[in-house]
Parts: C-alpha cells; structure tokens; sequence
C-alpha cells in the first residue's frame, strides 16, 4: 500500500479532479483523474492489477480497477459500467468535478514470473480495463517479453470498449490482437463468436505461455475450461477477482471466499490459488 498517500487515515478519501470522460459504450464511461495535491501526483505510485476506491460525495464509494498502467503516470484512469447507485452518480460528473480517491489496495499481476514467457490476454466486455493496465505496462518494457497475444470480445460492436487502444495494439506489429463479438452486424469485419469458442479456435500454444483473463464471471468459467483444453495448467492462468469487492480493507466481509479476503489477499490470484479454495466453483 502506498503509505504516503495513505498517510494516516486509511479511511479519508484524496481530492483528485476528473480532467477527461471518455463514453466507451451506451453505459461505460472512462475517467481520467489526478490529484488536487500537486505533491501526491508526483509521489503516487502503484502496481498493475491494483484498485482504489472511488467516492462520490453525497452518493457512497465504489471499487473498481486502476485501468491506467504504471509505466504512464501523470494521471489514473478508471472505468465505470453504469449499474447502481454510486456508478450513476459517477456517470453524472464532469471534468472539473470532484471525486473521492483512496488506494491503492491489493496485490498485483506478477510481472516477475511473466518475464521472458509468452503472453496470452483474454478479456471480455469492461474486463478490458484491468488488463489493460497490465498490457501497456509490457508493452512499455517489450523486451522483457516474448509472442503476445491479446483476444477481446463482447455481446455486440456497440458493446467493445477501449476502441483506441484496440486500434493501437491492432497496428504494432509486435502483438497479434483478435477482437471477436458474440453477434456481428452489416459493417464488422472481425470475428464472430462467443471468446471461449475463438479461442480455441486460435489455438494459442501453452508452451512457456501466461494466460491472463478477466470478463464477466460466464466466461471465465468456459475460458477456464478451453485453457484447459489447449493444456494451459492451473499455475499457467490468472485473474482477477476485482467484482466481488467493497470496502477494499477487509472489514466489511462482502469479499471473503473460504479463508482468504479478495481486497486483501488479492484481486489477483492464479487458477492454482483459487483451485485451493474455491474447488467447486473453478
């Protein structure tokens, strides 16, 4: 936890101002944020796959990913699907507005065993964002890696986020991306079909490769078990187990799977941690 911007109230939320919005679909939106305090910019630090809190004042807070990457500081960037209360308080605000910031929590993608491997990103819908914090950090430290390859789908072409970045990654010749949709329309010219099914179709070889994934929970589940089927091992997979968070400190027990808190002992776990604990649900 970065102590100094945690100072001594872990409760207290930073003034941070939104200076961008950015509508990725009909009902996700992309904030850029950076401190008031023109101290804490400079000082602020943390680790791809960590989250923060969010506030809005007078509404409540909510967790989700930092989804910008450690390598570009300079502001933070959240994403935010407009599902409750609080994210439709979040949908409301401006740049120039006021948002509550405290963090960063948890653990993080452990970029000391993904150096020198293959890299296999699969994400769905807004599971984008905490991947692609990750994905620009290796990116920005290429070298340090071997083939990567980044698969994306979601429900429609209206319903992929990120667009610039997908339009980036699509034109450097060192990644191979694959963006899929599970139903197409007159002018999408990629893929077609569920991320499961196109990713093993792909067939991406499970030799000293990492499999990184993070979608809604349904695809997970099938992703899990077309990994399986490629021979990807539970030690060879990770993910990230951000949507069952709250508090981000451990207290309130929302996250608590077996004898582990998310917020605390994750988000990040491997498939061979979460076999562990979680035996009838991976």
């Amino acid at each position: 936890m970065n102590e100094q911007v945690q100072e001594k109230n872990i409760y207290q939320p930073h003034l941070m101002e939104i200076t961008k919005v950015i509508p990725e679909t009909g009902d996700t939106k992309t904030f850029h944020i950076q401190f008031q305090d023109a101290s804490l910019r400079e000082s602020f630090s943390f680790l791809a796959g960590q989250f923060a809190e969010y506030s809005v004042f007078g509404e409540g807070e909510a967790t989700f990913c930092i989804s910008s990457s450690p390598t570009r500081m300079g502001r933070l960037e959240f994403s935010v699907k407009r599902v409750g209360r609080v994210t439709h308080a979040l949908h409301q605000l401006n740049e120039g507005d006021p948002i509550g910031f405290r963090g960063p929590y948890g653990n993080h993608f452990p970029l000391d065993k993904l150096k020198g491997k293959n890299l296999l990103f699969i994400g769905g819908g807004i599971g984008l964002a905490p991947l692609r914090s990750l994905i620009h950090n290796v990116v920005d430290t290429r070298a340090d890696y071997r083939e990567i390859t980044i698969l994306y789908g979601a429900r429609s072409p209206q319903d992929l986020c990120f667009r610039y970045d997908l339009e980036s990654w699509g034109g450097n010749p060192t990644l191979t991306i694959v963006t899929t949709v599970d139903v197409g329309d007159n002018n999408w010219k990629g893929k077609v079909g569920l991320v499961p099914m196109v990713l093993e179709e792909i067939k991406p070889s499970s030799k000293e490769t990492i499999a990184i994934t993070c979608g809604p929970p349904i695809m997970i589940r099938y992703t899990l078990k077309s990994l399986e089927k490629l021979g990807f091992t539970p030690s060879q997979v990770w993910t990230t187990l951000e949507m069952k968070m709250k508090c981000g400190l451990g207290k309130c027990g929302r996250c608590n799977i077996g004898p582990l808190y998310v917020c605390k002992d994750g988000p990040v776990f491997s498939l061979e941690e979460i076999q562990r604990f979680v035996s009838d649900e991976f």
